[in-house]
């Protein structure tokens, strides 16, 4: 189909990029990478009067680490992730999550920052930064402001950001020695959405316990799962088979997925249930050295 009309507007700086937004309040839209934007467009299911495109304005495609974090500007797109010694050296469950995305064309052009503004809950990266501890930071007519990413998501394809504002960069925390992470996902075919995954980030402290854990799911909520009672039910326990079982059940209870053609809530869950336990178990072989 062919999206309703609109007016394109190429600015060349995040100043300019956010006075079109304020000045066009209420009828605009962020162009990044496009790859999910522009199909709802086409489809009608979504519509802008103004599409304001961020993806040539310079010195946004940084990804880098700087004071403690690692730094993803909003023009990184999801290719430079697989091709990223950083990433592939100290972010394995970035690499994990960006290979199982859509396919090598769309990877090309999509953006990790615009996989997160979208707010879709089917989409990979959110589960993954919320395992990570990623900040957020975002841009508008009052400045500049961050976020953690676990207040971001507020409901399906709604965020915390602002119609005025635009997400210029996520800050993922360092990680200490002796962690690992992993993203595992169950999809009909290659490209598609999951049917459900699991991301999973563990440290281990020098006695061999887990000093930190994030879990998140990904579709099977109205917004990514941050399984918050599985997280602390590893803290501070030595990573036995026992305490990963119990951990993969109570990140399945968090879930709230809706049946579909994918397949029914109780088999979601179950799904869900098992991806964590894997993901939990390759995330510490990883934290290990393995």
């Amino acid at each position: 189909m062919i999206p309703a009309s609109f007016d394109y507007h190429a600015p060349a700086t995040i100043a300019e990029a956010v006075a079109l937004l304020a000045q066009h309040a209420g009828s605009a839209k962020v162009l990044s990478g496009g790859q999910s934007l522009l199909p709802l467009l086409k489809l009608r299911l979504g519509v802008a009067e103004h599409l304001v495109d961020i993806g040539r304005i310079p010195g946004l495609d940084h990804l880098e680490e700087r004071d403690g974090f690692l730094v993803i500007g909003a023009g990184v797109r999801e290719a430079a992730l697989e091709e990223s010694p950083i990433i592939a050296a100290r972010y394995p469950i970035l690499i994990d999550t960006a290979r199982v995305i859509a396919d090598p064309l769309v990877r090309n052009r999509a953006t990790v920052c615009g996989n997160i503004a979208h707010g879709d809950p089917g989409n990979d990266h959110p589960a993954t930064m919320i395992a990570l501890g990623a900040r957020v930071v975002m841009v508008g007519p009052r400045g500049e402001r961050v976020a953690p990413i676990e207040t971001f998501f507020k409901g399906l394809f709604s965020t915390a950001l602002e119609p005025d504002e635009i997400l210029t960069e996520l800050r993922i925390p360092t990680p200490p020695p002796g962690s690992g992470g992993a993203y595992l996902k169950l999809e009909r075919k290659v490209g598609d959405y999951a049917t459900a995954a699991a991301a999973v980030q563990l440290s281990l402290g020098a006695d061999g316990k887990v000093s930190r854990a994030g879990i998140a799911l990904t579709n099977v909520g109205p917004t990514p799962v941050h399984c918050t009672a599985a997280q602390a039910h590893l803290v501070g326990q030595a990573p036995t088979d026992a305490v990963l079982v119990e951990a993969s059940k109570l990140a399945a209870g968090a879930a709230s997925p809706n049946p579909d053609r994918r397949g029914s809530s109780q088999y979601k869950k179950e799904v869900a249930r098992v991806l964590t336990e894997r993901a939990l178990r390759q995330a510490l072989a990883r934290a290990k050295g393995q």
